[in-house]
């Protein structure tokens, strides 16, 4: 998988500007929202003080310019006149602001107004006017001076009134209603006043929330950076050692390798292997492993120049990859480790104090190789001569990646012939190697093992049982059951079999199929009396194809079962002969699926062949 850093850092550059905007925006909303709640309020306080004003006013105007029963029964003219007189001297005396008074009785006639030419004059009472005589209580609004009725207060061109019903009662009950229209200049002023105010407060506030939030939002990505990187830095990373894991460390030999072709410089590797490591952790346990790979791995980045990059290649491998610069360094810096490690030693417990070694192959490209795969191959090759010679050595590759392809060939060559020579030996081991061989890739794919695994139990399939070349003729082809001594013989099958495909590509995988074949789950097989997942997977998937295959071909001392037979004895030995998950997938696949395999189909000879083409 290939990790992009900004990808995700430019996903969350994204969600925080989102958050940022969307902040602002409720900030915006929130102010706005406020504006209008304040200007409400300012307008409904300020309207309320002046109603408050005016109607104290009234009340004192109608106790001192007019009798009680003036206002319930009709006045001559000359008292009217009077009345008129003193309400005109108001609106005069008020500077402009109130513009014009009304005296209204409750059906509509006008009683008294600062006009007298409208006095006695009958209007619609409207339904402001109508809810003030019904609940005693005043009205007002304020309107347009063109505003029907409005048009008599005579006000200035662009100007806005305040128009206020305010009751006069009498005994309980309203007798007449002021109707004054004022300037609502002051009013408006103070709304804007106070809408100035709130929106400059709540400017200032989203600046300070957008200020804020930048700060927050900056020092949240910088964090998100600081963990992105450090999240992908510890995904490049073994977690033991600190160093570069397999995926990182293969790349940064691809990246170098790259490089080099450019500018024409060579690049070393070196495979460092620790010796016994597989018998340390299984004597002391894995924390006496983990110590002696933190060990080693201390020494190797010490002795190593500082441009050269080191990773953990495997479970006790390391790689060391030499850019150009430091290439000449690699082989002496390796030396320089087995040195530093012959003065070290562990003790683990009551254990004696134990040597830590290591075996190393180095590869060079050009020289040995040109590409990653082929540089590794070979590295891997001399790294294997190094073990084999007893360890403790540093094995310079002594071929390159053709002769080593070249050798491979010949090893499947060689195969051939033997598998050949086999089938002529014994007509059943052929057969039942194709059986075998097909039967495990069946259930390999079925269990969803990965391709290159498949292709791998495929070639361990047909040679698994390659050993049996060694095993006499009587015995192999005795037409009865076999002695206890002969079947003793017959176990050594596997091991010659491991010692003869040594040489194979995925040598690991192919031996550890042709060994362990014949391990049970219940840890009773032989010859290593493995059980459970101890047996590797291989070895537990043609243990599955080996019983079907044996269970339905003839042999010399008996027919063979049917397949429904074979799959219900499958069923009985899952869990004791056979891995019982591996048993259930292949009798359901056996069952259902269409392309299911027959007994008695292959060709192995010619499946070597492309499998060899394959390889090469």
């Amino acid at each position: 998988m290939t990790i992009r850093p900004g990808a995700g850092a430019t996903g969350r550059n994204r969600l925080l500007l989102l958050v940022y905007g969307a902040s602002l925006l409720l900030v915006t909303l929130a102010g706005i929202a406020l504006v209008v709640v304040v200007s409400s309020h300012v307008a409904n306080s300020a309207i309320e003080s002046s109603v408050a004003a005016d109607r104290s006013l009234v009340r004192g105007l109608a106790g001192v310019i007019l009798e009680p029963d003036e206002l319930t029964a009709p006045v001559d003219d000359a008292r009217a006149a009077s009345v008129e007189t003193s309400l005109a001297a108001l609106v005069d005396r008020d500077g402009g602001g109130i513009y014009h008074i009304k005296v209204w009785s409750p059906n509509g006639v006008i009683l008294f107004s600062n006009r007298r030419e409208i006095r006695g004059e009958q209007f619609e009472v409207e339904e402001d006017l109508a809810d003030v005589f019904g609940t005693g209580q005043p009205a007002s609004s304020i309107i347009d001076p063109s505003d029907g009725e409005a048009s008599t207060a005579e006000a200035p061109p662009g100007s806005r009134l305040l128009e206020e019903y305010l009751p006069i009662a009498q005994g309980g009950t309203v007798v007449a209603a002021f109707e004054i229209y004022r300037d609502a200049a002051p009013i408006l002023r103070a709304i804007d006043a106070s809408n100035r105010d709130v929106v400059g407060v709540t400017v200032v506030a989203g600046l300070l929330l957008a200020i804020f939030l930048q700060l927050i939002f900056r020092a949240a990505q910088r964090r998100l950076n600081r963990q992105t990187d450090e999240l992908l830095e510890a995904s490049r990373r073994d977690a033991l050692t600190g160093m570069l894991a397999h995926g990182s460390i293969v790349g940064s030999l691809t990246e170098m390798l790259d490089a080099a072709r450019t500018s024409g410089g060579a690049v070393g590797i070196a495979l460092v292997d620790v010796d016994n490591f597989k018998l340390l952790n299984d004597t002391h346990g894995h924390a006496a492993g983990d110590r002696a790979l933190v060990e080693v791995a201390t020494l190797l980045r010490r002795e190593l120049s500082n441009a050269s990059v080191l990773g953990r290649f495997g479970p006790d491998e390391f790689l060391a990859v030499a850019p150009p610069e430091c290439v000449h360094d690699l082989e002496p810096a390796v030396e320089r480790l087995r040195e530093a490690l012959a003065g070290l030693s562990v003790q683990f417990g009551a254990s004696e104090r134990l040597p830590v070694t290591v075996s190393a192959g180095v590869a060079y490209c050009p020289g040995h190789a040109e590409s990653t795969t082929q540089l590794l191959s070979v590295a891997t090759e001399a790294l294997e001569g190094a073990k084999a010679s007893g360890g403790d050595a540093v094995r310079l590759a002594d071929m390159s990646a053709a002769d080593l392809e070249e050798r491979q060939r010949s090893s499947f060559d060689v195969l051939s012939g033997l598998v050949a020579a086999v089938d002529t030996k014994d007509r059943y081991t052929k057969r039942h190697s194709e059986d075998v061989a097909r039967y495990a890739v069946f259930l390999a794919d079925r269990a969803g093992i990965a391709p290159d695994v498949r292709r791998t139990i495929e070639i361990a399939g047909l040679l698994h049982d390659v050993g049996k070349i060694g095993i006499p003729d009587v015995i192999l082809r005795k037409p009865a059951a076999l002695t206890p001594d002969e079947y003793e013989i017959v176990k050594q099958h596997v091991a010659l079999g491991d010692a003869i495909v040594r040489d194979l590509p995925n040598v690991e995988v192919v031996r550890a199929g042709v060994r362990h074949h014949h391990e049970r789950f219940d840890g009773n097989g032989y010859l290593d009396r493995l059980a459970g997942d101890e047996i590797p997977l291989v070895a537990r998937v043609l243990a599955v194809a080996d019983a079907f295959s044996a269970m339905t071909s003839s042999r010399p001392y008996r027919k063979a079962m049917s397949v429904q037979e074979a799959l219900r004895r499958l069923e009985d030995a899952a869990g004791t002969q056979l891995d019982p998950r591996l048993v259930a997938v292949f009798v359901t696949g056996i069952e259902t699926a269409a392309d299911a395999p027959l007994p008695g189909d292959g060709r192995t000879l010619a499946r070597l062949s492309s499998l060899q083409a394959g390889a090469a």
